[in-house]
């Protein structure tokens, strides 16, 4: 696979702006060269989008941003299945401020705005709405009423109004292709290390910690208690994690499932937070997946559930210990 794209150059911080509607964009993104896609995830090959979007931008002098769209459309047609999202919109908007973008337009997704004829969507949103200079898509991207705009059409719709348009070529290769399915697939096998490697980051979610059962502080093990989107597809089972808080970042183990000794309840995820006395209840945190440990198993009876929980976390420690080894860079702490 090609090596991840150098990081961007942000030593002079950019306010990150975000906008929700189709209109004129005036300020920090005034006349921006966007990328637009979904870009769940902000994996390898959206860095790369990214990438040849502030490429753009720096040679017309333009502001950069990026253009994508929330709810994800497959939760507006399909609200029985909903995708299991990699990153929701506060944590994909904090990684794109990571990116040395001047700020991102958020288009609501509704039935409306998939009814819109792709050439309407050039001309009416991109073009007289926004007012941009400049879009950059991946080789896959399809807009519009039944999907029926290609990068082709884009390019020559665009670039008749005056807008230009760049198409990224596919990034990865055949053995091990980026794609947010990709890492959708490995994190349901468990597989942190792999979804890491696609993504460029290890993987993490952002919840607030709730009040469980207390069962953990019993076992010695108090935990803070987070609930998932239930459309999240991560395996079941115990992790390395790290977890961040008001900007400072702890080592931990975590549980993610049913806890199938007890309740064999609604998924959830569990955290132990190594050397820490403080309160979090109510508090918004995010949890960076490092390391698999073992799938979820239950157990015969407290006392060996709790030496598997001291195995559990020996090894999470020693993981975390070896923290150069995972292949992929830390987002935490995260801004918001």
């Amino acid at each position: 696979m090609p090596p991840v794209p150098p990081a961007p150059d942000t030593t002079t911080p950019l306010d990150f702006t975000a906008v929700r509607s189709v209109r004129r964009l005036e300020g920090p993104l005034a006349g921006a060269v966007v990328a637009i896609g979904n870009f769940d995830g902000i994996h390898r090959g959206h860095a790369v989008v990214i990438g040849r979007a502030r490429a753009l931008a720096a040679r017309l002098g333009r502001p950069c941003g990026v253009l994508t769209f929330e709810p994800h459309p497959r939760d507006v047609f399909r609200p029985d299945a909903p995708v299991f999202r990699l990153t929701d919109e506060p944590v994909r908007l904090g990684l794109l401020a990571e990116c040395g973008l001047a700020g991102a337009v958020v288009l609501p997704f509704d039935r409306d705005l998939a009814a819109t004829t792709a050439e309407a969507f050039v001309d009416d949103i991109l073009v007289d709405g926004l007012g941009l200079g400049g879009v950059v898509v991946g080789w896959d991207f399809h807009f519009g009423r039944g999907r029926a705009g290609s990068p082709a059409l884009l390019r020559e719709r665009g670039e008749a109004r005056g807008l230009i348009v760049e198409v990224v070529e596919p990034y990865g290769g055949p053995d091990e292709p980026v794609s947010s399915t990709a890492i959708r697939t490995a994190l349901a096998q468990g597989d942190v290390e792999r979804a890491a490697a696609l993504l460029g980051w290890r993987w993490l979610v952002r919840g607030t910690v709730v009040h469980g059962d207390k069962r953990g502080r019993t076992l010695g093990y108090p935990t803070a208690n987070i609930l998932l989107a239930p459309s999240c597809g991560l395996a079941h089972g115990i992790y390395a994690v790290r977890l961040a808080v008001d900007g400072v970042v702890h080592g931990g183990v975590a549980s993610f499932g049913r806890r199938p000794t007890f309740d064999d309840g609604a998924p959830r995820l569990e955290v132990f937070v190594f050397d820490f006395a403080g309160d979090l209840y109510d508090r918004v945190v995010d949890v960076e997946f490092c390391a698999f440990i073992r799938g979820e198993a239950k157990f015969d009876g407290i006392d060996a559930l709790i030496a598997q929980m001291d195995r559990d976390s020996a090894t999470a420690r020693a993981a975390l210990a070896r923290g150069a080894a995972i292949p992929a860079p830390s987002a935490l702490p995260l801004p918001r």
